[in-house]
């Protein structure tokens, strides 16, 4: 464990030193300032009035943004280390693989999730010293989501890192990723699946599989309850999940993958050749 939070503060402090640790920060806080300066706060949105409409585009805007900047950031982890030769000089030091890895992604964590959290929080201590309504429900739910968004994307990633052998192609890899969740989630994929035929429980099943979409609906069933916007599909999961399971399913499925994933990650990296 020693090793390993060695481990982690030194990916950390690379971090804080890095640009796109700065860009990351400013675009999330940046977020945040300009929904204040559109008045958001002080607008209304099906009977959402206050922080909750902020908090509400904030989390629609965070699901775009967050899960293409962890990939692209997180697959240069391992590959851009094997390029720039650091696999070398680790194995003669005595700093088992293990805790190199693990290290890496606990480090890497804490600094893709603090800036989100952290701009998010910020609009919470400004509407308590405003004396605005703080809709705390909506704060812990949006928390856990991205806490478990950011960690299923996290592992994604160290996963492409480690069967890549370039940075250049473990980016290229994260890019189709995102770009395909992207289309699932769009139902562009889903609706070729339909014009095929093919029966709804299987479509909704594969909606469902996709970290971004879980995150998407549940989103949606923290201010509509019933679903609406989905139409007919929300039936479906209503009467298989039904609210609270959905909302927990919506938490614990995307840390599971991504642990999977980050595990999986690991056995190929300690399997594979280092140098």
């Amino acid at each position: 464990m020693k090793h390993t939070w060695m481990t982690a503060k030194a990916d950390i402090s690379e971090s804080l030193r890095s640009r796109w640790f700065l860009v990351y920060s400013l675009i999330f806080g940046g977020i945040i300032a300009l929904l204040f300066t559109f008045g958001l706060t002080e607008s209304r949105v099906m009977g959402f009035v206050g922080l909750s409409r902020l908090l509400i585009t904030y989390i629609q805007l965070s699901m775009a943004i967050l899960p293409i900047f962890i990939l692209i950031t997180t697959v240069r982890s391992v590959a851009g280390d094997r390029e720039a030769g650091v696999f070398e000089y680790l194995l003669s030091l005595p700093v088992a693989l293990s805790s190199w890895f693990w290290g890496k992604i606990f480090g890497r964590f804490i600094v893709v999730f603090l800036p989100v959290f952290m701009a998010m929080a910020a609009s919470i201590i400004w509407g308590i010293f405003e004396g605005i309504e703080i809709p705390w429900r909506l704060f812990l739910f949006y928390t856990a989501f991205l806490f478990s968004l950011s960690w299923c994307f996290l592992g994604i990633g160290m996963l492409i890192s480690t069967i890549a052998r370039s940075a250049d192609i473990a980016q290229g890899v994260a890019f189709m990723v995102w770009l395909t969740l992207l289309l699932l989630l769009d139902l562009i994929l889903l609706g070729v699946m339909i014009q095929q035929q093919a029966p709804v429980d299987t479509v909704v099943a594969i909606a469902l599989s996709n970290p971004l979409q879980v995150f998407r609906t549940a989103s949606m069933l923290l201010f509509d309850p019933q679903l609406v916007l989905l139409g007919p599909s929300a039936y479906l999961i209503l009467d298989n999940f039904g609210e609270v399971g959905y909302l927990i399913w919506a938490i614990v499925y995307p840390i599971v993958l991504g642990s999977l994933t980050a595990t999986l990650g690991y056995f190929i990296f300690k399997r594979g050749d280092q140098i």
